[in-house]
């Protein structure tokens, strides 16, 4: 039995709230059950020195916590002058995710940056993080769109992102904070809509895994991130 009773491969109830912020090209409030992450996406008319000049455009994110997202207060990065290597590491895997389903050169040589800062915090807010973030970058390519400032969609696959793992022995989908701090192996999924992986972070928490278990759970993250990408479309129709 799953700590939330629910089923071995069942996701968490999942809300999007679109245009949460006032300013933003693009934001919304992704809800997967108990985590919150709000996610902004922001057009800028250039892009990093390395591909000026190239007629690319560019997607990247920043990843942040609030300092009561956790059960105990977190010191602010900021105070410390200086990112904490999960943040760095957290921030990367976005940004490369989201550019997976960009065509960078329908996007034209503009940046946009997704920002993603995690309100309440209860396991998988990467995978939140982004795939909500996907959903940001979606409203802010749709106004470039409507304005006539890109000729074709650049989105060319949905993205989202999925936690699978191994906990009282058995295959489960979408951990919360109780089963990832007790899963004998914990892993996030990130594909696209069209069902190709962009990457997958396996890792044994204390316990070895088979391959017909790694298999399992690359079915469960399959199933989870269907129904994740219906929830995008439905969201930004």
């Amino acid at each position: 039995m799953r700590p939330s009773g629910r089923a071995l491969d069942e996701m968490r109830p999942v809300s999007v709230d679109l245009g949460f912020t006032k300013h933003a090209e693009g934001s919304a409030l992704i809800k997967m059950g108990d985590t919150h992450v709000l996610c902004t996406a922001t057009i800028e008319d250039r892009v990093p020195p390395f591909i000026k000049g190239s007629g690319l455009g560019w997607v990247t994110a920043e990843y942040g916590m609030l300092p009561r997202a956790t059960n105990t207060r977190m010191r602010r990065e900021a105070s410390a002058g200086k990112q904490g290597g999960r943040t760095v590491e957290i921030q990367r895997l976005i940004g490369r995710s989201l550019r997976a389903g960009v065509d960078r050169s329908a996007l034209g040589e503009r940046q946009i940056t997704v920002d993603c800062d995690v309100l309440q915090a209860d396991g998988g807010t990467r995978c939140a993080s982004i795939t909500g973030g996907w959903i940001a970058l979606r409203l802010a390519v749709n106004k470039l769109m409507k304005a006539g400032d890109v000729v074709s969609d650049p989105l060319i696959d949905p993205v989202a992102a999925i936690s699978c793992g191994i906990y009282a022995g058995q295959p489960v989908l979408d951990l919360d904070y109780p089963e990832d701090s007790e899963a004998g192996v914990d892993g996030n999924f990130i594909m696209t809509g069209s069902r190709q992986l962009i990457e997958v972070q396996m890792s044994a928490e204390g316990a070895t895994y088979s391959r017909d278990q790694m298999n399992n759970l690359l079915d469960l993250a399959e199933k989870g991130v269907n129904e994740l990408v219906a929830i995008q479309k439905e969201a930004t129709a």
